[in-house]
């Protein structure tokens, strides 16, 4: 998949049921001449096939090819950046994907699904939705959709998730263990503080106790990596302030790996006394079910004792992969986005329906 579209040769007529438009956009700007952002990702992409060690990608490219890979896989022809197609057919509607700066300059006049991506709070552009070619606003999360929908309005918004690929995250209930916890460390902010109040009276727990653990910190490992630490566990220790969706602890549990997540309620950016004076609600695991292991809190060290006695006396009757096969799947991923895009492209669906017949 490259940025000049794929599938359906550019001069195919457009249909709702059978195509989709996507633009995507990733950390990189244009640095000296127009697009050579683009030109330093193919670079670094190439470069990267040579490496053994492959690092984990970006959330928002990550989001975007599960979207891409749940769209082709419902029968869609996904095309990727091709804004000459979407030039061709002005009311065809198209998604915008990616972090926010996609949206600069944007003169594409097709009606638009914004996200998976963008923005960390509606207060960032708050006139968003304002514009009549936005049509539908993603949110990743519950957390996330009630945040946004109080700027954006609940009739703008529409919930989102990446799905699982079961064949990429095999079920390691018989891979040999040797590791009681795989502790993943995605503490972002505050870590002085943090680190010292949280993370170390857990980690001194589980020494207490006799269980052997392995730590990896976000950002610090490879896909490779974590694939085989997370097979070599018995549970995983997911310590994170709060997640969008939180493909690393899913990731987990596709694998049938139980998750013990501090899950302490808000959310934590420090940016959020810009736009919010009252703390808002939020989820280190916004997709979590009973089978998938236990929360908790943190009130010192017995409310972690507690909850860890639980989580070790069922750990063996969890069934994570299921949930994660029931809940997270490409096809409900699918769904979601696919209702999202006909929802932006009902005036065109209207005007195919009530067309003459020989104009169709």
């Amino acid at each position: 998949m490259d940025d000049t579209g794929n599938g359906v040769a550019s001069g195919t007529e457009l249909r709702l049921e059978r195509d989709v438009l996507l633009f995507f956009e990733d950390r990189d700007r244009d640095t000296f001449v127009r697009g050579d952002r683009r030109l330093r990702r193919t670079l670094r992409k190439a470069l990267s096939l040579l490496r053994t060690d492959r690092p984990r990608l970006s959330g928002f490219e990550l989001s975007f090819l599960l979207l891409c890979r749940a769209v082709t896989r419902a029968g869609r022809v996904v095309h990727v950046n091709d804004f000459a197609l979407a030039t061709r057919n002005p009311e065809f509607p198209v998604g915008l994907c990616g972090f926010p700066h996609i949206l600069d300059g944007w003169r594409l006049p097709n009606p638009a699904v914004l996200g998976p991506g963008l923005f960390d709070h509606p207060l960032e552009a708050p006139a968003l939705m304002n514009d009549p070619r936005f049509r539908v606003y993603l949110a990743f999360s519950e957390w996330m959709r009630r945040l946004f929908a109080q700027v954006y309005g609940d009739e703008n918004m529409a919930l989102w998730f990446g799905g699982m690929d079961l064949t990429e995250w095999p079920d390691a209930t018989n891979h040999p263990k040797d590791i009681d916890f795989l502790v993943y460390d995605k503490i972002r902010w505050n870590r002085d503080t943090i680190v010292p109040a949280i993370r170390d009276p857990l980690l001194a727990e589980l020494t207490r106790r006799g269980l052997s653990f392995e730590i990896l910190r976000y950002g610090q490992h490879t896909n490779d990596t974590y694939r085989k630490v997370v097979q070599r566990s018995r549970g995983l220790l997911f310590l994170c302030e709060h997640e969008t969706q939180g493909m690393a602890y899913q990731e987990a549990m596709a694998s049938n790996v139980p998750v013990l997540a501090w899950d302490q309620g808000y959310w934590l950016d420090p940016n959020r006394p810009r736009w919010e004076p009252n703390p808002v609600p939020a989820s280190s695991v916004p997709y979590f079910g009973d089978p998938c292991g236990e929360r908790f809190g943190y009130h010192g060290a017995d409310d972690f004792a507690a909850v860890l006695d639980r989580f070790l006396a069922k750990r063996d009757r969890y069934a994570p992969r299921a949930w994660v096969a029931e809940n997270l799947s490409f096809e409900q991923s699918a769904r979601l986005y696919l209702d999202a895009y006909d929802r932006a492209g009902a005036d065109l669906r209207r005007a195919v329906l009530t067309a003459p017949r020989d104009a169709v």
